[in-house]
């Protein structure tokens, strides 16, 4: 269990392509994203299975939206890579890549429930440099770009920052649904943690790492992410003074089983909890 991961630079994005209009971009997407994903919000729209077994989720917004933000960095960064949740990927001999979730939380999305949102960031040689959240329903952008985290409401903008919680009996947690905990291993890494901390709550999908940076939630545990549902955000922990990675403390770029939390010694308490239960 690597519990002493390095930290990434998120402050040094700035040497290596010009912060603002990274910011720019990030913004003005989301925005155009914004005009799709509101217009189908609460309506009777179509949803298609993405699975011929079970169900995932998608939507006309799902696609309209990845289609504008793609748009938008294409116009901007021609040379960049693009990943995203419902287009082929753009390959690219650039460093950078851009990662695109147009709708986190596609089941709140059909069901109505405004803990969805936009996710959008920026991959540097394979590490997640910046990222950004935007629920446009409530109104709410949360970015980091250059090392700062930030959170919008409105006319508010203010600089975020998590919670000093450092013990598992003081956390509050979320985690999408305890359908994710659905191997054997993973169950029993969820009752681990779960049953040692302050209270759950479930079904806030992105919206409960974006509350993490807030320092409204103190810890997030998920099962079996896609790199698409974590990479954006993890500028956005990181920049908030947050930790997140794999249950055995590896770099999350990628997905899989993962932890944010407010603090190493919380992190770390939930990283022993899960290695003992296995």
């Amino acid at each position: 269990m690597n519990t002493d991961m390095p930290r990434k630079p998120l402050d040094q994005l700035g040497t290596l392509i010009e912060v603002d209009a990274v910011e720019s971009l990030l913004l003005d997407a989301a925005d155009a994203a914004r005009h799709r994903t509101l217009a189908l919000f609460r309506t009777s729209l179509a949803v298609d299975n993405k699975l011929s077994q079970g169900f995932d989720p998608v939507t006309d917004a799902d696609r309209d939206a990845e289609t504008a933000i793609r748009a938008m960095i294409e116009e901007r960064f021609p040379d960049h890579g693009i990943i995203g949740e419902e287009h082929q990927q753009k390959s690219s001999d650039s460093p950078f890549t851009w990662i695109i979730d147009p709708i986190d939380g596609t089941r709140a999305f059909i069901s109505g429930v405004p803990v969805w949102g936009t996710l959008i960031g920026l991959r540097y040689r394979g590490q997640s440099m910046a990222g950004l959240m935007a629920q446009p329903f409530t109104g709410e952008t949360w970015w980091s770009v250059g090392g700062k985290a930030q959170y919008s409401h409105r006319d508010l903008v203010m600089p975020v920052h998590v919670s000093g919680v450092q013990q598992l009996e003081q956390a509050r947690t979320t985690a999408t649904a305890p359908e994710l905990f659905s191997s054997p291993d993973t169950q029993r890494a969820w009752q681990a943690v779960s049953s040692n901390v302050l209270q759950v709550r479930y079904g806030l999908d992105c919206y409960g790492y974006c509350l993490l940076a807030l320092g409204q939630i103190d810890m997030v545990m998920e099962a079996g992410l896609k790199d698409v549902d974590i990479a954006p955000l993890i500028p956005i922990i990181e920049a908030a003074g947050g930790i997140v990675t794999t249950w055995t403390g590896e770099s999350a770029e990628n997905g899989g089983d993962c932890v944010a939390a407010a603090t190493p010694e919380l992190h770390q308490a939930a990283l022993r909890k899960i290695a003992e239960s296995q």
